[in-house]
Order: C-alpha cells, then structure tokens, then sequence
C-alpha cells in the first residue's frame, strides 16, 4: 500500500488519481483506492482539506492527482449579480460550503437551503457535478501559485501543511501567528 507523505508542485506529472467527493476529501486521515485500483493511505494536520488539483508525494515519490468527483449538487442562479450576492452572502452566513461560478453558485444537494434560496428568488437546479468550493477568507494568504484557479495569482484556499499563516480567525483552525495589526491615521 501506497503512502502519502507531502504535496508536490500542482506542475509536477501524476502517475495515479485520487478521485474523492467533497466530503471525503475534507477527512485528513484515510485509506483510499486510487484509479488505478492501488490502495494509498495518508494522514496530514486536522482540518487539511484536498482541493482538485492538488498532487500527493507518496513515500516512494509517485505523485497521485487530486481530483473532485461528481456528486449531487444544486446549482443557483438568479436574475442579477445583486441577487446572487445576496443568495451567497446568506449562505456564507450559515458557513455553507460555496463554490463560485461566473453566473452560479454551487452548494451540496440540502432541502432546507433549496427552500431559502427560493424564498430569497433564485432558481435552484439539481445538477451532478464536480465540487471545489472555495477554502475560506482566514485559511491562508496568496503563496504566489498562479496555478490554482486565481486570475491574479492569488489562492486564498487552506495553506498546505507546515506553511505559516499571518490570520486567524477565533474557531477557524489552528493559530499559527498573531494577526498583523494596521493604525490607520
């Protein structure tokens, strides 16, 4: 069995793929079957998430592939950007997973939040489809990756273990340094 140890460069080749739902590429420690049928386990810090794309070093120095799997999903829409920002801002409220589109927003497949969103006017579409959301505003900074799916070179999603961060946020993971503090004259 397969052992992964690190990450490595989004850049870098695979030779597997680990194909996993949302919810299990949230758990930081577990046994998982490759594509190819291989076994993998690994086990990182509490509160590690996989993103898609992301690249495992195993032990041996195979790199597998990240990649998020379809599952059920609803897709919102609605009939300006005012009404989408208020369908994400009323999520974001009750800290639902998001993942942002264009024109859409993607959330797990949840009734209850259906029915708000409804309530609130968008449209609400049961789709199946791969989902990233986004990692959170006090997982981490920009670490100058242009690859993760930033327009700008910035990936505010969760750092990778044994990187620093300089925000934390009561309750939201592991303090890792105090946050910087500005005057403003």
């Amino acid at each position: 069995m397969l052992f992964a140890e690190s990450f490595a460069d989004r850049e870098t080749p695979a030779c597997d793929r680990l194909v996993l739902p949302y919810d299990a590429r949230r758990k930081s420690r577990q046994r998982v079957t490759l594509a190819s049928g291989e076994e993998m386990g690994y086990v990182f810090p509490a509160g590690t998430v996989l993103r898609h794309g992301d690249r495992l070093l195993t032990g041996n120095g195979r790199v597998v592939a990240v990649e998020a799997a379809p599952e059920a999903l609803l897709e919102v829409c609605a009939g300006d950007p005012l009404q989408l920002i208020r369908a994400a801002y009323h999520l974001g409220n009750r800290h639902v997973p998001v993942q942002l589109g264009e024109r859409s927003l993607l959330i797990q497949a949840d009734h209850v939040l259906a029915e708000m969103l409804l309530g609130l006017g968008c449209v609400v579409s049961e789709v199946e489809a791969p989902f990233d959301p986004e990692g959170g505003a006090y997982g981490a900074h920009a670490h100058g990756d242009a690859h993760a799916g930033g327009h700008d070179g910035h990936d505010y999603r969760p750092e990778r273990p044994g990187a620093t961060s300089d925000a934390h946020h009561p309750g939201h993971g592991p303090h890792r340094s105090p946050a910087k503090i500005h005057e403003f004259r």
